[in-house]
């Protein structure tokens, strides 16, 4: 791992990018498993929307970003559109089980 301030020219940083960028998508792939998990243990779709806890998640979220150099609002967008996708998902999944 390299520090940005090391990086001592565009093909260094690009690098480093592409290596976050495939450890972003390995989290996320693992998170989605949760999400997966998570429709089965409902019973309907109407529990695929639970608007406390996305509030509570989205809340989380913002709140780590804040400590760092990464905009909360920027955070908070791609939680939210992360967040909708899995309820789309759940949703769509629990259709098909009832």
């Amino acid at each position: 791992m390299t520090k940005p301030a090391d990086c001592a020219d565009m093909t260094a940083v690009r690098a480093e990018i592409d290596r976050l960028d495939d450890a972003l998508v390995d989290l996320l792939a693992e998170r989605w498993t949760y999400v997966d998990r998570a429709w089965q243990l409902k019973t309907n779709p109407a529990e695929a929307t639970v608007p406390w806890r996305i509030q509570q998640v989205i809340d989380r979220v913002v709140e780590r970003a804040d400590g760092t150099d990464l905009p909360a609002p920027l955070v908070e967008a791609l939680w939210r559109q992360l967040i909708g996708w899995g309820i789309q998902y759940e949703e769509e999944k629990l259709k098909g089980t009832t």
